[in-house]
């Protein structure tokens, strides 16, 4: 049997249907437990040897599950939870696209929260494993599917890889020999994202001593300080863009989100703002956080208040997510490439994720990896999420194409 042959076994029909019942199951985060359930029921079957349902936190659940037991090995990951959908119903009131899990096809496109982010993804793995089965064989490396809850941020006391965390401490990752190689399925309209970027997300405080306006001599002027660690957090972003930009990523910087200041008629006693800096592969989260840490110190010091600084969206890393980049040289980078080509007739194009997701837990243990998935990343998070058909079933057809060729086929065993 054939990688070629395996990605024609794909049921183009099937696989439509698969994602628009997965996209019926509302799984915002904290509240992915009921696709959890439906992502398990729908591994207990002969393609996988092995599949579990791994509660945590009380009220919510991983997914994993196995097959095969040699080497080249093989990681297809995702998470189960989506992003909330309370702007999705006001934006198309009175259309067929007002109910975001309605999985509403229009021109060859489905619809819904979740569809792309990344639904379609977990439900491409699913079908590609069921087309290697159709097809009389089973992978020969060993293939894991990882199904985690918690990869989104967004709802209070949540999104902070709690799942992958989980995943990782009950040991359904090897670490003593780790797999070969990882394929997360965030969606990148079918390229190959073979980096990501580093964040760190903080929140600084400046406390100075508030006073009647009458007698501003009594008071310490947070706000006035706030203005110098503005613009010294701005002079620094500048600085980050003199350095070397990375060919994929870009440049590094700094990006101040939020600013909140001011009391009635009295000299302002806090100032406090958030920002969000963007990291590079070859740069330090450590280093990163160390120089915000140094340049509220300063301006404090200087302006006579106290400065607390607290990074507030800890992943893989106290203070923020890590940067990871695998070579587009990688052996199973390079075979993925070429079963994009057999699929589609195209060159397989190599970029970088304009975002942070979770292949960086497995590369921190051993496991290199890349994103790959149908769906435009864009379209995420908003009213105008969807996943074209087309897309989907060829990018569905490529991972099976893929786990063919990297994996090795053997016959499946017979049973009763």
């Amino acid at each position: 049997m054939t990688p070629e042959a395996v990605a024609e076994s794909v049921d183009a029909d099937m696989l439509v249907e698969l994602l628009q019942q997965a996209i019926a199951i509302p799984s915002v985060t904290p509240h992915e437990r009921d696709f959890a359930r439906w992502a398990h029921s729908q591994l207990s079957d002969n393609a996988w040897d092995r599949s579990l349902l791994a509660p945590f936190d009380d009220a919510r659940a991983n997914v994993y599950a196995r097959v095969g037991r040699g080497r080249p090995s093989l990681v297809l990951a995702g998470h189960l939870d989506t992003v909330h959908a309370d702007d999705w119903k006001s934006h198309w009131t009175g259309t067929e696209r007002a109910d975001p899990f309605g999985a509403t096809i229009i021109d060859r496109e489905i619809w819904g929260r979740g569809s792309a982010d990344q639904k379609a993804g977990i439900c491409a793995i699913l079908e590609a494993l069921r087309a290697i089965r159709r097809s009389g064989c089973r992978p020969k490396g060993a293939v894991t599917a990882l199904f985690v809850s918690d990869e989104e941020s967004g709802q209070p006391g949540s999104g902070v890889s709690a799942g992958m965390k989980a995943a990782i401490a009950d040991g359904e990752v090897e670490q003593d020999q780790p797999p070969d190689f990882l394929v997360y399925t965030e969606p990148t309209t079918s390229a190959i994202y073979t980096a990501q970027m580093g964040f760190l997300i903080a929140d600084i405080a400046l406390t100075g001593q508030s006073a009647y306006f009458g007698r501003p001599e009594l008071g310490v002027d947070a706000l006035k300080a706030g203005h110098h660690l503005l613009t010294a957090l701005w002079e620094h972003s500048d600085r980050l863009r003199t350095q070397p930009a990375h060919p994929l990523i870009g440049e590094a910087f700094l990006l101040v989100t939020e600013v909140r200041s001011g009391e009635s008629i009295a000299v302002p006693g806090r100032f406090d703002l958030s920002l969000i800096r963007k990291v590079l592969p070859h740069e330090s989260l450590d280093a990163a956080a160390q120089s915000i840490r140094d340049i509220a110190a300063r301006v404090a010091a200087d302006h006579g208040v106290e400065a607390s600084v607290e990074f507030t969206a800890p992943r893989d890393h106290p203070v923020g997510g890590t940067p990871d980049e695998t070579p587009a040289e990688h052996p199973a980078v390079q075979t993925l490439g070429a079963s994009i080509t057999a699929i589609t007739g195209d060159a397989p194009r190599i970029e970088a994720a304009p975002y942070w997701s979770e292949k960086s837990f497995l590369s921190a243990i051993g496991v290199p990896g890349v994103y790959f998935a149908p769906g435009d990343i864009s379209h995420a998070h908003t009213p105008f999420e969807r996943v074209e058909i087309d897309e989907l079933v060829a990018a569905t057809r490529t991972l099976a194409h893929f786990v063919a060729s990297w994996c090795g086929l053997e016959p499946a065993p017979t049973t009763n």
